[in-house]
């Protein structure tokens, strides 16, 4: 992806933030400028835990086809005494028609959950104990309802409406057409997008970045090359 659509992407989900009233931590807003002023120590759980800006088009090249932007606002490590905490949360955005790719995780519960704007589009599948798709009927909780889905085919929730995603379950995801992009939250427990992404089919999960323009944020895939 280029910097320059990464920058306006950014720019973008602010405003559509600000408009649905939904704020986000200080270090959201820090500058490249800023981030040069900090510590290591002072930082350490925001580059451990992998929070803050998250743009990908899954390696697809086409990220209004294939992608996700997502903001990570907490988070932990999974099994570290330094940053124990049990839960995860991010607000995320899908553009009309925008995939989050099929994929499951081996770990982590979620929620997901319609926050605003349009309506939210999903397929489930059980997965089988080698990683492919099940056929078999799947079983999800509704805000608390025990609801079956047939397996591949599409439903939509909306604005409030939630679903749980339980371990082994894969799920693809994004904005039904004609209704506008969709904020999203997920609570969930701890999150590891290194280690606990299993996609159907292998794929970038963060994107390679061309340098055309000067950051106006940083995103977690930065967090490398900062002098510390």
């Amino acid at each position: 992806m280029k910097r320059s659509e990464i920058n306006r992407y950014i720019q973008e989900a602010e405003a559509l933030f600000a408009k649905q009233c939904f704020y986000l931590p200080p270090f959201a807003h820090w500058t490249p400028q800023d981030w040069k002023t900090k510590s290591r120590d002072e930082v350490d759980e925001i580059l451990a835990c992998n929070l803050g800006w998250d743009v990908t088009d899954f390696g697809s090249g086409d990220y209004k086809k294939a992608g996700l932007f997502l903001f990570t606002i907490r988070n932990a490590v999974l099994n570290s005494p330094k940053y124990p905490k049990p839960y995860a949360e991010k607000i995320m955005i899908s553009l009309e028609n925008q995939v989050t790719l099929m994929h499951y995780h081996a770990h982590k519960t979620e929620d997901i959950i319609n926050r605003g704007g349009g309506r939210l589009a999903f397929r489930l599948y059980n997965s089988t104990p080698d990683g492919k798709l099940d056929d078999s009927t799947v079983y999800v909780s509704r805000d608390g309802v025990k609801t079956a889905v047939q397996s591949g085919e599409m439903f939509s929730i909306g604005n409030g409406e939630s679903i749980t995603l339980t371990p082994g379950l894969y799920h693809e995801f994004w904005a039904l057409k004609g209704y506008g992009p969709v904020m999203i939250g997920e609570v969930s427990a701890v999150n590891d997008d290194h280690t606990d992404n299993f996609f159907l089919n292998p794929l970038q999960r963060f994107p390679t970045v061309e340098e055309d323009e000067d950051p106006y944020r940083l995103i977690v895939g930065d967090y490398n090359a900062l002098p510390f």
